[in-house]
């Protein structure tokens, strides 16, 4: 069997595995698999093959992994107006009790709303920024 269908077929098993697990890395060491597969049809020997695998794939995940420390990721599904539509809208709170929730009306039932970590809490209008559970995650205005 040649060297480069050999390559190939790493490379094929790499993405079927990644497209039954989600694993983004392994899309990424197919195409250092499809790099080695290359060179081996331009000729080069088996250690010049895994080199151009190695070096392909491997600075594909290095890249992406410096990539996606310097963009942080989408916000929690908690926090998304697209998946919870309260996020966004304005509560009133009345007063807040001493173990840092508040009881409020909204939509018609009683919630408890809490505040973030740090934050003084304060009678007022306030914004939810994030379902906790059943809690309204809020910041004031």
């Amino acid at each position: 069997m040649e060297d480069s269908t050999i390559w190939w077929v790493l490379a094929g098993v790499a993405v079927a595995v990644e497209l039954m697990t989600g694993t983004f890395y392994l899309l990424l060491l197919a195409a250092g698999m499809a790099a080695g597969a290359v060179a081996a049809h331009l000729g080069a020997g088996t250690a010049l093959q895994l080199v151009c695998a190695a070096a392909v794939g491997g600075g594909a995940v290095v890249a992406w992994h410096h990539a996606k420390r310097r963009h942080p990721g989408d916000p929690s599904p908690r926090a998304d107006r697209s998946v919870n539509l309260d996020v966004g809208e304005t509560i009133q709170i009345e007063h807040w009790n001493s173990d840092g929730t508040a009881s409020v009306k909204y939509r018609g039932a009683t919630w408890t709303a809490i505040h973030r970590p740090g934050i003084t809490p304060a009678p007022g209008p306030h914004r939810v920024a994030e379902l906790v559970g059943n809690r309204l995650l809020v910041d004031p205005l």
